[in-house]
């Protein structure tokens, strides 16, 4: 029986979801393959793992530029450093568990693993598979560290293979799957039966809005953006997700009922219903992490950015605006104007529309679990 180990790191969702993607797909169409899926950082350290975190959360959320400083200075200097000697020593205890369980293929979709299985590689204390699976849409140098030691890299586009290559990683190593997708993006839905289901009209545009979600989004300028797709008098409804923001949430409804728009207007908390709702919907406006952006683009869904963190987010952002399937919205755009430009022009809408399903790679998961287990 072949053994796949799966590392993560909980910084964020998308290293998680892409992580279950892919465990999902193998023990669906693999027969005799064993999968196990580990938060690296909280097996190797759990004091260490709760620090890190709920820094990088408290950064992402109340000092983003400060985050956004830490994220390109990681890349090398005395940052990078830090973080792959920690890595080296973290190392030690992820051995212990590598060892019991003794897996022909690695997995992680996040760099803190793969410096640390990599660093054991090339120590001789392991001789599995390494493959990396990058979860935005541009490359960070902490991906690479030890690169001679991983035999896989999966990236989400072309370009970004062409990247990795210039930084020395041989092409026959990366492979421009996409990020991985859950196959609930695949499937095929009742679009009638959703609309019914969420109390929405099927004569008007959809447009999804997440506006809670893990950092809570940019506060006052959420609610500016909200209120001017509410006010707005285009032929529109909205569906708002506040997720766990329980405070957005109530900002929301109590702007939606000062407007009267409450017939126009769903405001959701949690919902496991986000490949529904996108394949009912014609825009999406979030911020672009690696995770939702795939996903909008699986759908074929025009994009509209707002407050991304600086770093990866910026990243993803300045990808979707240069293939023409997102338009970013900055904080001193005039924003009426611009949703008037954009619903007011269908045919723009529907050039978004193609261009997104032209660059979404729906298959990434299956192509991934191909390339590793075929």
């Amino acid at each position: 029986m072949k053994k796949v180990m799966i590392f993560y790191a909980a910084y964020g969702g998308g290293h998680l979801s892409a992580a279950r993607s892919i465990k999902e797909n193998i023990e669906t169409n693999y027969k005799d393959v064993n999968v196990k899926l580990v938060d690296c950082m909280e097996y190797v350290n759990k004091l260490v793992n709760k620090v890190t975190t709920k820094a990088y959360s408290e950064m992402a959320k109340k000092v983003p530029k400060t985050w956004g400083k830490v994220y390109w200075k990681s890349q090398s200097g005395p940052l990078a450093k830090i973080s792959t000697t920690s890595n080296k020593v973290l190392s030690i205890k992820l051995n212990k568990l590598l060892k019991d369980f003794d897996p022909d293929i690695i997995i992680s979709t996040h760099p803190f693993a793969t410096q640390m299985c990599a660093y054991l590689k090339k120590l001789g204390k392991l001789d599995a598979k390494i493959a990396t699976v990058m979860t935005d849409y541009a490359p960070h140098d902490q991906w690479l560290v030890f690169n001679k030691y991983v035999d896989y890299y999966f990236v989400s586009h072309q370009g970004m293979k062409n990247k990795l290559n210039e930084k020395g990683i041989p092409k026959e190593k990366i492979f421009a799957t996409g990020i991985p997708l859950s196959n609930k993006f695949l499937l095929k839905y009742d679009k009638s039966q959703i609309l019914e289901s969420f109390g929405l009209s099927p004569n008007r545009k959809t447009v999804l809005f997440f506006g809670g979600g893990e950092f809570g989004l940019g506060k006052t300028q959420t609610l500016r953006i909200f209120q001017s797709f509410v006010e707005c008098h285009e032929n529109i409804q909205i569906v708002a997700i506040s997720g766990k923001n329980q405070k957005m949430k109530e900002n929301f409804e109590n702007l939606v009922n000062e407007l009267g728009k409450q017939e126009y207007v769903k405001i959701l908390e949690f919902t496991d219903k986000i490949p529904q709702l996108m394949s009912i919907s014609d825009l999406v406006v979030t911020k672009p992490g690696g995770l939702t952006t795939t996903e909008s683009l699986a759908s074929g869904l025009p994009i509209v950015v707002i407050n991304p963190i600086p770093g990866q987010e910026e990243e993803n952002a300045a990808y979707l605006e240069e293939n023409k399937v997102a338009i970013w919205l900055k904080k001193d755009d005039n924003v009426e104007e611009i949703l008037h430009k954009l619903f007011s022009n269908p045919d723009k809408m529907q050039e978004m529309k193609i261009r997104a399903r032209l660059i979404a790679k729906k298959n990434s998961t299956k192509d991934i679990c191909k390339i590793l287990l075929k």
